[in-house]
């Protein structure tokens, strides 16, 4: 199956531009990443990684990276009630408390955690052949 990253992350379109097909929304925001894999899977593509996987919640972090593969032809409703109900879990974590402005320093770990989500899953023998 024909994979896309689709991140906000640049660790994440450094390491992997070259392996996979990488979407890379350089000035994106998490909530940019999730309507651009949504509007992906209105367009017949599944959703690979769970868009709220790991512990951080998006008005913790700014960086957000999402696995997809081709569909088959056919819609898959599963995909798409993955990744509408993540846009809403969003929106009222990001309406309670909005992401704050962090360090430098601070930004590089939440891009590093990011990352360390997207390997762990290319990591897995059984990815390359989902």
């Amino acid at each position: 199956m024909y994979k896309t990253i689709i991140t906000n992350n640049h660790k994440v379109f450094q390491k992997y531009k070259d392996r996979y097909d990488v979407l890379f929304l350089q000035e994106g925001s998490y909530m940019d990443v999730l309507n651009e894999t949504r509007n992906k899977v209105h367009r017949g593509y599944k959703v690979l990684t769970h868009p709220m996987a790991g512990s951080l919640k998006p008005n913790q972090t700014p960086y957000k990276s999402i696995i997809i593969g081709e569909g088959r032809g056919v819609t898959d409703y599963e995909s798409i009630n993955l990744i509408e109900n993540s846009i809403e879990a969003a929106i009222k974590f990001l309406k309670y408390k909005s992401t704050p402005k962090w360090s430098e320093k601070i930004l590089k770990d939440f891009e590093t955690v990011d990352l360390s989500f997207i390997e762990n899953v290319v990591r897995n023998p059984m990815f390359d052949n989902a």
